[in-house]
């Protein structure tokens, strides 16, 4: 960043938050004066409906930014929460609207962020309803096996993965068991293991044909 963007960009950041594992981040229907970038550790965006049940958006994964709905809206339309031990990088909202009038290459990476996240959205929406369970759960376990690797959190064939069954089948409109049995499927073919919070991948290119999709590298996501 340039000397004035990095002025900027202090101002903007008014500190940083520790957040314990299952900590609310933001709610539904909150009007929150701050915004978030996840800096380490992983979380869960959620709705509730109205008998209770949840559905998992996305997963929130370090270098995510948080609560530009509620910036541009005035209110989320879904929550937040930490599912690992996180640290969150914290903006004043009320100066968004300086980030786009007075540092343009910064706005447009706010703006990228968002249409990315569309982007996959609208995949995923794509996936539910035209997969099958066992190609679902492929596509699921290959795109965050390549966000994850994308951040350089792989080793090898082994990524974290510290979420649990119900959370991915809640992500993917499956019942817990029917997800487990995929699960089950999946490790048999040795295409996927997940077991104590880590996800192995031996052969991603053969997870990502069952899945039908393929990796699509982008440009380098930034930073805010």
């Amino acid at each position: 960043m340039s000397s004035t963007e990095i002025e900027f960009m202090e101002k903007f950041k008014v500190g940083e938050m520790n957040m314990e594992p299952g900590a609310p981040i933001l709610a539904e229907g909150a009007n929150t004066p701050q915004l978030y970038t996840a800096l380490s550790g992983m979380g869960l965006r959620y709705k509730l409906l109205e008998d209770g049940r949840r559905h998992v958006i996305s997963l929130v994964l370090p270098g995510d930014f948080i609560g530009l709905q509620a910036g541009v809206l005035n209110q989320m339309t879904h929550s937040v929460e930490a599912t690992t031990a996180m640290t969150l990088c914290v903006f004043d909202r009320s100066e968004l609207w300086s980030l786009y009038r007075n540092q343009p290459a910064r706005a447009f990476d706010l703006t990228w962020l968002a249409a990315n996240e569309e982007r996959f959205l609208g995949e995923a929406l794509a996936a539910l309803g035209q997969r099958e369970a066992y190609e679902l759960l492929a596509w699921a376990l290959a795109r965050i096996w390549r966000k994850l690797n994308a951040l350089d959190m792989t080793s090898g064939t082994v990524a974290p993965l510290p979420y649990r069954q119900q959370d991915l089948a809640d992500a993917m409109g499956l019942s817990l068991v029917h997800t487990n049995k995929t699960l089950a499927k999946l490790r048999n073919s040795d295409l996927a293991f997940w077991s104590d919070g880590k996800l192995t991948v031996p052969d991603i290119e053969a997870l990502e044909e069952v899945g039908l999709c393929r990796d699509e590298s982008l440009r380098k996501r930034p930073l805010i």
